[in-house]
């Protein structure tokens, strides 16, 4: 008896993103919480490559789905670091 499971899919390794388009009534935070498990589990450390083509893969979901939200706000360029507070930003110089 031999289980034939499915090759893992490099874009998607769990199929987290699949089977959030098949949830009905998934909210916006449950996307990106699914986002950031899906994010980590990937090899490459810049995922912009894979989120792109997920949203090629995913053309035919509905244009309201909050993960679709979800991927194309992950391709948006990250924030400047910086400082972004502390004792210097509290204190007056003087």
């Amino acid at each position: 008896m031999s289980t034939n499971k499915p090759a893992a899919d490099p874009i998607d390794p769990k199929g987290l993103i699949r089977e959030s388009f098949r949830i009905d009534g998934i909210t916006d935070g449950e996307c990106r919480s699914i986002f950031v498990d899906w994010a980590l589990s990937l090899s490459g450390a810049d995922p912009r490559e894979a989120i792109t083509a997920l949203l090629a893969r995913y053309t035919d979901a509905p244009v309201d789905h909050p993960m679709l939200a979800v991927l194309r706000a992950g391709l948006e360029a990250s924030p400047k670091g910086g400082r972004r507070g502390g004792r210097a930003a509290r204190v007056p110089q003087g």
